[in-house]
């Protein structure tokens, strides 16, 4: 576990985002129908309120010099159609737990005592044009009952497009995990994160690349609910 003040201003960070990992697709519809990623439940916890910050980087809430205590992770992807092209401007949310598997959402009462108050709970982006995303957050713990895992939704014009889950691969537990066990095995790897060490990193940072494939297109009309804000709005720091 990892307790360091991360001395990395917001403009900065966002600038070395996408350079963490490469992306798996560099040129837009050249591939054939890719596999969609699976839809997972939402769950009970997403944030019945908002963190004062709802910014990228989940280890630092707005000014505060204390970090969230865990294994610093950068997550990063892309968020691509069917045919591989990039979808741009895609509001990309994230909420798991803390290292002390509580969640954000105050009905989750299982460790409340021991909230780390440092720890966002909560994050979102807006792709690029190359439909890239980037958080700074902790790989996930477990959760009485789940193995670990960081959910994930993509929306975009206020249609929620997609709810899914990300999960540790090689962990023990997501074997007897009952919602990643629904899915058959070729989909269960879709949603397995392989989290790697960072390299050159002195703080024991992790990695980990995570596509989205939407089944999809950003212009279908789904009428499905946004269940986050419509606009996602992050402040810069240095």
């Amino acid at each position: 576990m990892k307790n360091n003040v991360f001395c990395l201003g917001r403009r900065r960070l966002m600038q070395s985002t996408l350079a963490i990992g490469s992306a798996a697709f560099t040129t837009p519809g050249v591939f054939a129908d890719l596999l969609e990623t699976p839809s997972q439940t939402e769950g009970p916890f997403y944030p019945n309120h908002l963190p004062l910050d709802t910014d990228n980087d989940l280890l630092v809430i707005n000014e505060s010099i204390t970090p969230a205590v865990g294994d610093i992770t950068h997550l990063s992807g892309r968020v691509l159609d069917a045919k591989g092209n990039p979808v741009r401007n895609a509001f990309v949310e994230i909420w798991q737990v803390d290292n002390q598997a509580v969640y954000l959402h105050t009905g989750d009462k299982t460790n409340r005592a021991n909230q780390d108050t440092n720890f966002q709970g909560y994050g979102r982006f807006l792709t690029d044009r190359e439909g890239r995303y980037y958080f700074r957050t902790i790989k996930p713990v477990p959760y009485p009952g789940r193995t670990p895992h960081i959910h994930v939704g993509v929306s975009r014009g206020g249609n929620r497009l997609l709810t899914t889950q990300l999960y540790v691969k090689g962990h023990p537990s997501n074997a007897k995990d009952g919602l990643l066990n629904r899915l058959d095995v070729k989909a269960q790897r879709q949603l397995l994160g392989d989290f790697k060490p960072l390299a050159h990193s002195k703080l024991g940072e992790l990695a980990v690349d995570f596509d989205i494939i939407l089944g999809t297109t950003p212009d279908d009309d789904e009428r499905k609910n946004l269940r986050g804000v419509a606009k996602p709005l992050w402040k810069s720091r240095g």
